[in-house]
């Protein structure tokens, strides 16, 4: 203790700050999910009433079907983008940096100016329906009032925005690869695809499951554009369970059913990082 007596004292606000902003957040939730909240009455205990009330909630099992489903667009869609994008740069010879900067730029835009400008892009009357009406003939496409397209339409937005950051990522693990190995495989005779295939996915297969697993736990909490752009509309096709905790909790003032919800929220994404932690101690250091 004498030896790491200074380390652990400027180590200390940083302890403090987790503990009060994650450990005593998270216990009171557990703690909260058995009581109904009011503030001007004081708590009472309702066992696990609140854990009945969100089992039973149709709108809970509906935000759970569009968290799903939201997760797997943003797999099917966004999940790729970063990869192919990154193995492309990777194979330009020239203007690479200027590639690079402007394949990052979309994910430093605000999310307020963001939501603005998709806006008019999705609007009846915007650039995207213009192209779907002069071009192909069609009948402007609802992007924000479909049921069937709005997910979609969020999911779009937000893998235009946000596929630089993954992509900077992957390019550094492709750049990484020794260069002796392309070198002789193109001696060999391989191709571009041959060259991708036996040696640029598995060199970096470590980290697309690391990254496959961060996605599935930030896209199961994803609420932010669902909030921001539809409100969970229309007719509840873009209310996600993340939202649902944020409407019981200040739309409702339900606090106990709210915490209830995010308390089994909480216990899914544990045992998904107990899968990435898991994975990520079989393939050693990522690459």
């Amino acid at each position: 203790m004498r030896k790491h007596f200074w380390g652990l004292l400027f180590l200390l606000p940083a302890f403090i700050i987790f503990i009060l902003f994650l450990w005593v957040p998270i216990v009171k939730g557990f703690v909260y999910s058995f009581y109904h909240i009011d503030f001007v009455k004081g708590n009472s205990f309702v066992g696990f009433d609140n854990y009945k009330v969100a089992l039973h909630d149709e709108d809970a099992w509906t935000a759970v079907k569009n968290t799903v489903y939201y997760m797997f667009l943003c797999l099917v869609i966004g999940f790729w983008i970063p990869i192919v994008f990154a193995i492309a740069i990777s194979e330009l010879r020239r203007f690479q940096g200027i590639v690079r900067v402007a394949a990052y730029l979309p994910n430093i835009i605000p999310v307020v100016v963001l939501y603005g400008l998709w806006r008019w892009f999705y609007d009846p009357v915007g650039p995207i329906n213009g192209v779907i009406t002069g071009w192909f003939g069609s009948e402007p496409v609802a992007f924000m009032t479909d049921t069937n397209w709005s997910m979609i339409s969020l999911v779009i937005m937000e893998s235009w925005q946000q596929f630089g950051s993954a992509m900077l990522i992957y390019l550094a693990a492709v750049l990484s690869i020794p260069r002796d190995w392309y070198e002789a495989a193109e001696i060999d005779g391989a191709g571009v695809w041959n060259r991708i295939r036996h040696i640029t996915l598995p060199s970096i297969k470590g980290l697309l499951g690391l990254l496959l697993i961060l996605q599935l736990i930030g896209t199961s909490q994803g609420y932010q554009s669902q909030l921001a752009m539809l409100d969970g509309g229309p007719n509840n096709a873009t209310l996600t369970y993340a939202l649902l905790i944020v409407k019981y909790a200040f739309n409702q003032q339900n606090y106990g059913v709210a915490a209830a919800l995010g308390v089994l929220m909480f216990i899914v994404l544990g045992l998904l990082a107990i899968v990435q932690y898991r994975l990520q101690g079989k393939e050693g250091d990522v690459r």
